[in-house]
């Protein structure tokens, strides 16, 4: 099930993503508040419930028992799941290890893939949240602000350098989501994606037509096919950014 992030009242949430502003209100209540409670530790404490028991099993209830509050208690500092969600998806940004801005644009983009597939297999939930319409905090600007001022070299106009920044960033979570997806299934049905297609393997013995499949039938005759599902796909990552910026380069 995919859950949409970007939903909560900007009049609530805006301020909570940048409670760490210079100059931003207090967005936590001062009185009756369990001393050392504070927003960073709801939502690390989101993100721990998360990352244990899958975004399923999160809930305000739930975190507020992690953090031994009531879930009253919690409300006071976020206001509802939606806001939690938001809050969860910007500090995972904010806290990637983006690489320094040292080498060439395209060693500079392809160390930012590789830490935002990191990031999904640490947090295997981001899969199951569209950031279609994403949180708009500091962790976000973050991210964006790093793959731009990676193609400050690249000689493109202004439209063309956010385009192809765009581009590399919903691939990268494109790959990033896809593994979380194969890891999440693991991980709720306990069996590994080459053993689901090892299941099948009927289809390909009794029902598959090499004749109507010309292309499919030579490429695994080449050898197409010969790997695993998770090699599969980290090769057709490593392809697809190679083209992307190949493309770029060439702009």
């Amino acid at each position: 099930m995919t859950i949409y992030s970007g939903s909560a009242d900007p009049d609530r949430v805006l301020p909570l993503l940048w409670r760490h502003t210079a100059g931003a209100a207090a967005t936590a209540p001062t009185a009756g508040r369990k001393p050392g409670l504070t927003i960073d530790a709801v939502v690390a404490a989101g993100i721990g419930v998360a990352d244990a028991l899958g975004l399923d099993a999160l809930s305000m209830s739930r975190v507020a028992g992690q953090l031994g509050v009531g879930t009253m208690t919690l409300y006071t500092y976020v206001p509802s799941k939606g806001e939690l969600l938001d809050l969860m998806v910007d500090s995972v940004l904010f806290s990637a290890d983006w690489p320094s801005a040292e080498g060439s644009w395209r060693i500079q983009v392809t160390r930012y893939a590789d830490v935002v597939r990191g990031m999904y297999r640490r947090h295997v939930w981001l899969g199951q949240v569209s950031t279609v319409r994403p949180p708009i905090g500091p962790g976000m600007l973050g991210e964006s602000e790093y793959v731009l001022s990676a193609l400050a070299d690249v000689n493109l106009p202004p439209r063309q350098r956010t385009a192809a920044a765009h581009a590399i960033t919903m691939l990268a979570h494109a790959i990033g989501r896809e593994e979380a997806e194969a890891a999440y299934l693991e991980r709720v049905t306990g069996q590994s994606n080459d053993a689901w297609w090892g299941d099948r393997m009927e289809l390909w013995e009794k029902y598959f037509e090499p004749a109507r499949h010309p292309a499919m039938t030579a490429a695994w005759e080449g050898g197409g096919y010969d790997e695993t599902t998770t090699s599969q796909t980290s090769h057709a990552a490593e392809f697809a950014l190679k083209c992307l910026l190949d493309g770029i380069g060439a702009s």
